[in-house]
Order: structure tokens, then sequence, then C-alpha cells
């Protein structure tokens, strides 16, 4: 168990004390403890327990509870909570916008235990008759809701991958490898999954019956087509069935509609029941991967992009140190970037204004910027350079001067805060953003996290045109919650000469190796690497810099 999973159970223990309304000191003192312990740059698993007292933010309590949790698998006092809590009450906590002291007031005032019950209420307008609850936060919750079930049973493809393979595995061995097939969403790398698709070579009397024979997960749905099982994770595993026309059953559900029309259209004598190989070359058209399969205007192109892959990323674009809310120090973050091979890093920390995130002020600026410098004299010619995640203001404006802006080698601008905003609200605190000259990366443009949060409006096609004006570079945030900007504009910034940078917003060394969900997104959009800033070699990435401070005049 790693510290980041003890941390999760101390969270849980303390929202769960607030929702019970039991001592509100313990409570802080738990969800401080797990802040602590995810900060802890030791494993609590490997540490002797006559030093877990010691460490720095953990206290007899907090550490009785870990060792009671590395020993048992679980903390009983907060085993008993749970068994107090009904689950509906539980489920509540993943919905934004409402914390453990309302979910306490939802379900002891207003006698409500789940979700369901609590949107209908929001629908009935009661929730405004109590404290804390207004018109407005009543309306978020409604929307927040109404959106979490939108997404319910939906997974990042991050969170598939991980388990594709036991998956894959698991139908393999139920048929075998030659009958079954993955298709869908996951090999068109989709970011958000709603399913996971197999071809099977066999009629669905035979599937079922295997499937019987196997300890089968949920029956949720059985067609003629097809039959759809949900998996004791949540992730819904569908069969398209295909006794006859295996290859064309699978090409179809590799390709969007519009590429499959087109595709037929163009080619009315095709034959899509073939490998997919013989299938293009017998069309007389390259290769098309099943990531590209998305529109008809790409079957018109006489020769395919070469498109980004994961060994192009050359340097690390937005990353977060201890100085800030990252968990590695700057030197521990080079080292593992040169152990991965890589030729830089870009550290980028809070600014001041995210202050629940140990924002920089001007003073921690100046030490920061000496510690990297000596840095680099220690790790030529690895180069980590200066720059910082600053803070687009309500006003548009940046959390720094000017004269301060101009100590940094890049900028990289975002909005952190009031994130509820209109979209004329939210279009004029970016555009004036973009028109700072020292503003180098846009930094994850709709603030959206998938599958929980939908992100403020935005009019994408003006703010590419405006960085475009402004030479200013678009985030391409890699992590696998965000995926922000949606790869489906990123072909408007490419027509518009626009670059794209794939960065990991990395809180940890491991939040390196992010930067490949934003590669298998971005090649959706058929870029290619020399479109995409973090590619830039290092001496390129230098004099890109350079160039940029040129042309603004800063």
């Amino acid at each position: 168990m790693d510290n980041f999973q003890i941390a999760e159970y101390f969270n849980l223990l303390s929202k769960l004390m607030d929702i019970h309304g039991e001592n509100s000191f313990k409570a802080k003192h738990y969800a401080a403890a797990a802040f602590n312990i995810e900060k802890l740059a030791v494993q609590l698993s490997e540490t002797a327990p006559d030093k877990l007292f010691s460490l720095k933010g953990l206290g007899e309590s907090s550490g009785q509870k870990i060792l009671e949790l590395l020993e048992t698998g679980q903390i009983s006092v907060l085993t008993e909570l749970l068994q107090k809590t009904p689950e509906g009450v539980l489920e509540m906590l993943q919905i934004k916008g409402i914390g453990p002291k309302k979910i306490s007031v939802i379900w002891k005032e207003m006698q409500i235990e789940t979700i369901g019950e609590l949107l209908y209420a929001c629908q009935e307008n009661r929730l405004k008759n109590y404290k804390g609850f207004g018109e407005k936060t009543q309306q978020n919750i409604i929307e927040t809701i109404e959106y979490y079930f939108k997404n319910k049973g939906s997974f990042l493809y991050a969170q598939v991958e991980i388990v594709f393979n036991d998956i894959k595995n698991y139908v393999e061995k139920i048929f075998a490898p030659h009958a079954i097939k993955c298709t869908g969403g996951y090999i068109r790398q989709f970011p958000v999954i709603d399913e996971l698709a197999f071809v099977v070579a066999a009629n669905r009397e035979f599937i079922q019956k295997k499937m019987i024979s196997a300890n089968p997960p949920e029956l949720l749905e059985l067609t003629e087509n097809s039959i759809l099982y949900k998996l004791q994770n949540g992730l819904r595993l569908r069969f398209l069935i295909a006794e006859t026309n295996f290859n064309k059953t699978y090409f179809i559900h590799s390709a969007g509609p519009a590429f499959v029309a087109a595709l037929e259209n163009k080619f009315p004598s095709l034959d899509l029941n073939q490998d997919e190989i013989s299938l293009f070359n017998n069309a007389g058209i390259p290769f098309i991967p099943a990531y590209a399969r998305e529109t008809a205007a790409i079957i018109e192109q006489t020769k395919q992009p070469v498109t980004i892959q994961p060994s192009d990323i050359k340097g690390i674009i937005h990353s977060h140190s201890n100085w800030s809310d990252g968990t590695n120090t700057i030197e521990e973050m080079a080292k593992a970037a040169i152990a991965k091979g890589l030729e830089y890093l870009v550290i980028s920390d809070h600014s001041k204004a995210a202050f629940y995130a140990n924002g920089l002020n001007e003073e921690r600026i100046k030490e920061q910027h000496r510690y990297i410098d000596e840095l680099n004299q220690q790790l030529a010619p690895f180069k980590i350079f200066k720059s910082i995640e600053c803070d687009i203001l309500n006003d548009g404006n940046l959390d720094y001067s000017n004269a301060i802006l101009s100590t940094f080698d890049l900028v990289i601008t975002s909005i952190h805060s009031n994130l509820k905003m209109t979209e004329e609200k939210a279009m004029l605190r970016l555009m004036t953003a973009i028109q700072n000259p020292y503003t180098t990366i846009l930094g994850h443009m709709t603030g959206r996290l998938l599958l929980s949060r939908k992100g403020y409006p935005v009019n994408h096609h003006t703010i590419i045109d405006a960085c475009a004006a402004h030479q200013v570079v678009i985030e391409l945030n890699a992590h696998p919650n965000r995926l922000d900007i949606d790869w489906q504009f990123i072909e408007y910034a490419l027509e518009k000469k626009v670059l794209i940078s794939i960065n990991p917003d990395a809180h940890t060394i491991e939040g390196f190796d992010d930067t490949k969900y934003g590669v298998l997104v971005a090649q959706k959009a058929l870029l290619s690497s020399a479109q995409n800033l973090s590619s830039y070699s290092l001496a390129a990435f230098e004099a890109y810099l350079e160039q940029i401070k040129r042309a603004k005049g800063i």
C-alpha cells in the first residue's frame, strides 16, 4: 500500500467524521495528515514503526492508525463510520460542489439518502430553504449531478489501459485469440471509454454459453448483433457477434460513421470483409490507423502525415516541484528526466494567487531561480528552464507584474479560480492573458476535468486566432483527467500555424509519463512532432524562446 492509498483512507475518514458531526478538531487533523502523507519523500510501508511517529505532520493518533492500516488493511474507526453511512450518502462525495458538511445537512436534516433523491429535491426547489443552500448552489448541484449520471460507467482511457491486458487475456481464454479482436473507442484512442468492445467470430448462443461457463459478469443487454456485460469494476464489455463478416464488423467499429460512409461512397465495390491492410491496399489509399478514422476528409489525403509518437517527446514542459504543490525536489525531477533520456525540464510552479498550492511570492521566485542556476551548473548539458504557471486573475491580468514575468525563461498562464463563468467572462480573461507579451503558453484552455468537471465555455476558434496573432503556444495538457485542449480543435490550430505543446502538468516524477496520453489524443488530430513544442531538441527549444522574445520585443 503506497502513500497515496494511505492518504485516501485518511481523507475519507476526515470527510465521514464531518458528515457524522463528530469531533471537528480530529476531522481537520486527519485531513492534514492526508495532505502530509502525500508529500512524504519516504514510503510509510517501508518505514520502521518506531520511526513513523517522528515523521513531519504525523501525530500519535495518525501514526497508530497508519500502523493498523498497514497491519490489517483497514482503520477500525473508518470501518465503523462506513457501516453507519448509507451507500447513497457515500456516493454524494463524488458530486463536486457539495462538501461533507453540506452532505450532513442533506442527509440528516433533509432526510435525503441518494443522489437521485437529491436531484429531485433540487428540481423541486427545496434545497434553498436550508442555510448554506442558495438558488445558485441548488442549480450547480443539479448540473453536477446530471453530468455525473451522464458519465457514470465511463472511464478515462488511462484507467482502461491499466486493466486492458487482463481483460484481453480473459476473453482470449474464453474464446480463442484468433476468434476475437478489440475494436471501438479503445483502439480509436478516445480520452473517455464508455465500453470495451470485442468482435467475436461466433454466434450469439455460443458466446452466451462460453460466458456462462466462465463465471460471467452481469448481463446488461442482449441484441441480435451484440451482447453487453458489466464487469465488477463497472466497465462495460461488449461482444460484437460476427459469425460471418468478422473483418467487416471489426472495421466498421474501428472508425467513425462519417469515415465509413465516405469510404463506401468513394469505393462502392470495396469489400470491407477483408483484413484492414488489404482493404486499404485494394482501395489504393495509404493505410489510415484506427485513431485517425474519424472524418471523411482524411480519405482524400494522398499521403498520410507522420504523426507524433511518445518517443518524440524531448523535454518536460509544465511540471511542479515541492516548491509549490509538487512532491519531488527540482533536483530529483531533473535527474529523473535525465534518466529517461530527456534533454530539458521546465519547472513551472504555481504563482502566488494559488495560495492553496503554496504559490511562489516574488522573494521565493528569486530563491528558486538561484537554486536552478546552481543545478544547471551541476547537471549540464541538461537544462532546467525557469518558468511559472501564472494564474490568470478575474480581470484577465496576470498574477505578477511584467517586471517579475521578465525574469522567467517562459510563462504558462492558466485559470484556476472562479471557474463557474459565462463564456463572455471566460473569453475576457483568456483573451486578455493571451495579449500579454509574457504569455508563452496558454495552459489547459477550458479547465475541464474529464468525467468530473465540464470546464468553462469558450470559443475555441477565437482563442486559437488570438494565439496565432500573439504567437502564443496552446497547451495540450496530457494529464489523463484533462487532455485539454480537446483534440478535435487541434486541426484548426494547425491550420492557423499555432504550435501545440504536449505537457504532463506533472506533480510527481511518475507524472512525466502522462505525456503519452497527450500524444495518443494528439495522434487523432494528426499532430506531427514538428508541430509540438515539447518535441523540440534543447537547442531548438532555446532558439524558439529567443526568437519569440525578439518578436514580442521583450
